[in-house]
């Protein structure tokens, strides 16, 4: 019972803790969620694949590094066309630059018939989009749709468990053990966990993902 006690009042203090970074930061967050919302509002189907190559590029690599080498991408007219050979010239710093190329130049190849947005409207919520991306987007696991579908406005309810999320998620009592990997039933089930910490601590999902990043790296990023 003592050592029950000790962890209920260890995460009671991860929370206290957790509220007093949220709300001076908690203006930047709804900032960067509205400017997510207007991605899909305004966006040409070029910024929005765009995000896509930047979700894509994100596995095991630097969020800074992938931004920087999509607006390289950009620049020399990569994202809407070019073989992954130039693709992959543009890449670095990003693990595993070779496969994150063809996996870019495959999802070109896919939208390049069907809007991207007609496609993701066609889904009843960010839920369903998920499903469809992970099994049909060569390269996109359920984080990195979710965290696709969120830099476009279109998934702020879903969870983005990268290592970072996860390793506060652990601080915090919400899981109790690190996964050893992440399948789609773990993944649901650390969402879910996730929500209901989310809603147990009155901060939205969308607050709580980038709060928790702030967290770890001192800024509001993508």
């Amino acid at each position: 019972m003592k050592m029950d006690s000790q962890e209920k009042e260890a995460e009671t203090f991860g929370e206290i803790e957790l509220m007093r970074i949220y709300a001076p930061v908690r203006p930047q967050i709804e900032a960067r969620l509205g400017e997510f919302r207007l991605i899909w509002e305004n966006a040409s189907e070029e910024e929005l694949f765009r995000e896509l190559v930047f979700c894509l590029l994100t596995p095991q690599s630097r969020a800074r590094t992938c931004w920087n080498a999509v607006l390289r991408l950009e620049r020399k007219g990569l994202v809407a066309q070019g073989e992954a050979c130039r693709v992959q010239e543009e890449l670095a710093g990003v693990r595993f630059h070779q496969r994150k190329a063809e996996y870019i130049c495959r999802a070109r190849e896919m939208f390049s018939d069907a809007s991207m947005r007609s496609t993701l409207n066609e889904f009843s919520g960010s839920f369903a989009a998920r499903e469809w991306l992970v099994k049909n987007v060569l390269g996109l696991g359920y984080k990195e749709a979710s965290h696709f579908l969120r830099n476009i406005g279109l998934g702020e309810d879903l969870a983005i468990l990268d290592r970072h999320i996860l390793k506060n998620l652990l601080a915090l009592g919400v899981i109790d053990s690190p996964p050893a990997s992440l399948s789609r039933s773990s993944y649901l089930e650390i969402e879910r966990r996730m929500t209901g910490f989310s809603k147990d601590v009155g901060i939205p999902m969308g607050h709580l993902d980038l709060l928790l990043w702030y967290k770890e790296a001192g800024e509001i990023f993508k």
